[in-house]
């Protein structure tokens, strides 16, 4: 996984709880070193392991704690692909343009890494069903991206994000609605 997304989990870690739990997550997790290079990749059994702890240390499970991360990325994400997004785009279009905008970009700079496939499908102008691919099993990360970027576009009281598979598969499908 990016060494870019282990870095931004560290600064979730350390602003929604303090730098001690941060310190107690590595430990458990049987990480010597908690600085990430964000041009890096690093083994996923390292994300799992984090997070699986972290659900243990804060009660939560692995899909609310990926959810939570996930929306906590998207500023962030839409920072470092600000020159990809058009001006004109809501959250909808977002999403249907993800896949080959931003995941297109990171698989040519990053041949080593492997964003999941999001095979969007626009069902109506108010519409839209992901199907989320991939082999690391974090579809809840995914949807809660998808909400984080309702909140980015303003649209989070008008946009449904329902997971209509289990969160914890290889292929997971997302349903995304904004409410008339």
């Amino acid at each position: 996984m990016h060494g870019t997304i282990f870095t931004l989990l560290k600064r979730y870690v350390q602003t929604q709880y303090d730098h001690s739990t941060w310190l107690r997550l590595l430990e458990a997790s049987g990480l010597t070193s908690g600085d990430f290079d964000h041009k890096s990749v690093y083994p996923d059994e390292q994300m799992y392991a984090l997070v699986g702890n972290a659900a243990e240390m804060t009660g939560l499970s692995a899909n609310e704690l990926h959810e939570n991360f996930g929306e906590y990325l998207v500023p962030d994400l839409m920072y470092m692909y600000q020159k990809l997004l058009q001006p004109e785009w809501t959250t909808l279009d977002m999403i249907e343009h993800t896949e080959t905008t931003m995941h297109a970009q990171v698989r040519r700079e990053h041949t080593e890494n492997a964003p999941p496939v999001l095979n969007v499908t626009r069902i109506s102008p108010h519409e839209l069903v992901i199907d989320y691919v991939s082999k690391r099993r974090m579809g809840a990360l995914a949807v809660g991206i998808v909400r984080g970027l309702a909140k980015y576009y303003d649209e989070a009281d008008q946009i449904e994000v329902t997971p209509t598979t289990s969160e914890d598969g290889e292929e997971v499908r997302i349903r995304v609605r904004r409410k008339r």
